[in-house]
């Protein structure tokens, strides 16, 4: 079996970190200029002074005040935030001016207090997913308190120096809190992550380190409510922006289809009797519809609108009830099987065998009743590799858990050999 390179990370760890030697803004149009990071700040310039769409992270706020120094025509009227999440907002303290009016959807406030309230715990697991691609060994300050100027409610317009800026709640993107900006005299809209890090992909409905769940349904109006407008240039939170009516609605068009099609699948097999996980498996998009996943994933999706209409109790075992994980009765599996040493050479057959994923229901067993168990934690490291080859290197959460927990089993294993040689 081959190994993955070391350094190797999915399309969208590139994609946040495209910023970081910016030197200059990069002109979009000649009134809409671009500061990358981890999720883009855009100054749009008008005859009565400058409007910003998004400030970027806190960290970076400064650099995007440099790039973004030499196009600015004039006071800093409106910062127009596209959704709650610090990448988004927390350059606002720094890049605010005097007489600056902070604008936001009618829940980014709520959004924000779920965040700050669930703080420790989020960043625990944001931690886990994002270590490979951290540089340097600072901790980001923590997320600013930012309270809206104006809050949107539904949809309202704002006039700046001869420009129209609509802004339209969107929620059912990255955030229930997510506002698109639409500008119809030059048919340009902004949408921010309503529709993802990565433009045309699967969204992910339900994040792996943890979100509020955004609905299908709501996902599914709110791209429509974009495809009506009929932009010419389209500018997302990432990357670079889509250009051209018909590329756009294409584009639109597709993603309405692929999540269309996914939601109509799990309900017929919801329907039909099928568990949750016989359609994580069995559901895929077919050629014509297949859009990128490097953020959700089809399988994620699945999941996520079957528990949305079906809840947490999936009819499986009466234990779901109680709050007694099976992993309580680890120790007497591993005694039946006749040790941990057993069930890592079965979990190591069935590897062998092209079933990396039964290897580690096995190996979760024998490392519950002993956790530092050396031919359980070889043959995991081995099976947790044969998942991050089968990957492809493309979804960034699946990427970086399974490199986390193959560090993780690495040090574990390290640790037993040097008490071992000790």
């Amino acid at each position: 079996m081959s190994t993955p390179e070391k350094g190797r990370l999915p399309p969208l760890a590139s994609l946040v970190s495209a910023g970081e030697a910016q030197k200059e803004a990069v002109a979009i149009t000649d009134f809409i200029f671009m500061a990358q990071d981890i999720s883009n700040a855009y100054l749009v310039t008008t005859g009565d002074g400058d409007l910003l769409v998004n400030s970027g992270f806190m960290a970076s706020a400064e650099r995007n005040r440099s790039v973004l120094a030499p196009v600015r025509t004039g006071d800093l009227r409106y910062i127009i935030l596209t959704q709650a999440h610090p990448d988004h907002y927390g350059g606002v303290p720094s890049l605010r001016e005097p007489g600056t009016r902070i604008v936001a959807e009618r829940r980014f406030t709520r959004t924000w207090q779920y965040f700050q309230d669930l703080h420790p715990y989020l960043t625990e697991r944001t931690g886990k997913l994002w270590a490979f691609n951290r540089k340097g060994s600072g901790t980001p300050p923590p997320p600013p308190r930012v309270v809206p100027d104006i809050v949107v409610d539904r949809r309202l317009a704002i006039d700046l120096g001869g420009r129209r800026f609509e802004l339209i709640s969107t929620p059912g993107g990255e955030t229930l809190c997510a506002l698109t900006v639409w500008m119809p005299q030059e048919k340009v809209v902004f949408t921010g992550n309503l529709f993802g890090p990565v433009f045309l992909s699967m969204p992910n409905l339900v994040t792996v380190r943890g979100d509020k769940p955004r609905l299908v349904g709501r996902y599914l109006e709110s791209l429509e409510r974009v495809r009506r407008l009929g932009a010419e240039l389209l500018i997302t939170g990432h990357g670079e922006p889509i250009r051209g009516a018909a590329t756009i609605r294409e584009a639109l068009d597709k993603m309405h289809a692929a999540v269309s099609f996914v939601n109509e699948a799990t309900i017929a097999g919801m329907n039909a009797g099928r568990t949750v996980h016989e359609l994580m498996r069995a559901i895929t998009l077919p050629e014509h519809l297949r859009i990128g996943e490097f953020h959700g994933k089809v399988s994620w999706a699945v999941r996520s609108i079957w528990e949305e209409y079906s809840g947490w109790f999936h009819y499986d075992s009466t234990t779901s009830f109680y709050g007694v994980p099976r992993s309580s009765i680890d120790g007497d599996l591993v005694e039946l099987a006749g040790g941990p040493d057993r069930l890592a050479a079965r979990a190591e057959h069935n590897l062998e065998a092209g079933r990396p994923l039964e290897a580690i229901h096995l190996l979760d067993i024998a490392l519950g009743a002993d956790p530092s168990n050396g031919a359980a934690l070889t043959v995991k490291k081995q099976a947790l590799l044969r998942l991050l080859e089968q990957s492809g290197g493309t979804n960034l959460s699946e990427v970086m858990w399974l490199r986390a927990e193959i560090a993780g089993t690495e040090a574990k294993l390290a640790t037993g050999r040097k008490a071992d040689a000790g």
